[in-house]
């Protein structure tokens, strides 16, 4: 395996997504501090850390959701100063609206984001093959007719997904999005957003609770640390790619796996930054 990384390393690094020295607070409540990191073009990126330390926070900041006290923030090269439109953010509960059928719930977003809202109405065509063609890649071909109460827990996040991709975003957000899934459904939903990555190569940011999820999922972890969040530790993850679901059960595997949970525990009981490294 290779070392772990410190996070001092992301400023070395200009990357697709970089957070540089951010702060936040909320009232008296300081939610992120310092917080460094540097996402590269194309990479998984997966966060961790104990409750409360500000996964959702960077999520938001990253992108333009919330603007930050401290620090700078630039996706692309250029500051983060609003939301930003080349995002696809998909989380936990997939909120499909029940009064839309599955199509018309992925199509969601193109009513919304620019160039596609002005073209949606002259192009439909085009965009309900889109669609259709990205139901038929998450397992859901033919399933387009479909209310959301028509589907399982398992079809509904694949819908999910796929609302969150149809704009073609060159930046993905996850916020636990298979958290409420029982096991097996969750173990097929890696192999779902793995393959879409690897065809697409889009840049994705994961945050979860899952380490199991994480580093099968991902190029790259950060740890965070307790709150204050700031970025403790950066784990390459040298297995192989593509990474079949039997790898979870390796040794090596499970070495990272045990690696992020003692780091994690630390965190949680207030270590210092540099026993992390």
């Amino acid at each position: 395996m290779q070392a772990a990384q410190t996070a001092s390393a992301s400023r070395e690094r200009p990357g697709f997504v970089d957070l540089d020295r951010v702060g936040l607070s909320y009232g008296t409540f300081t939610a992120v501090d310092e917080l460094t990191l540097s996402v590269r073009k194309g990479e998984f990126a997966a966060v961790v850390g104990p409750s409360g330390c500000g996964k959702s926070t960077l999520m938001k900041l990253a992108t333009g959701l919330v603007i930050p006290q401290h620090g700078q923030i630039a996706v692309e090269g250029k500051r983060v100063t609003r939301p930003l439109s080349i995002v696809g953010m998909a989380f936990q509960n997939p909120s499909l609206l029940p009064w839309r059928t599955t199509l018309d719930n992925i199509m969601l977003p193109l009513e919304i984001v620019s160039p596609h809202k002005e073209r949606l109405k002259s192009h439909r065509d085009e965009y309900v093959a889109r669609a259709e063609k990205m139901l038929s890649l998450v397992g859901l071909e033919g399933f387009g007719t479909k209310y959301p109460w028509q589907l399982s827990g398992g079809m509904q996040q694949r819908a999910n997904l796929c609302r969150a991709l149809i704009h073609e975003p060159s930046l993905l957000m996850l916020d636990e999005p298979f958290g409420a899934l029982d096991a097996f459904t969750r173990e097929e939903l890696w192999g779902v957003i793995r393959d879409l990555h690897r065809a697409e190569g889009f840049t994705v940011i994961l945050v979860t609770h899952d380490l199991r999820e994480a580093v099968y999922l991902a190029d790259r972890v950060f740890v965070m640390s307790a709150r204050p969040g700031r970025v403790l530790l950066e784990r390459e993850i040298d297995i192989e790619r593509p990474r079949p679901i039997d790898v979870t059960y390796t040794a090596p595997f499970n070495e990272i796996v045990h690696e992020l949970r003692e780091t994690i525990a630390q965190a949680r009981v207030g270590a210092p930054s540099s026993q992390m490294a």
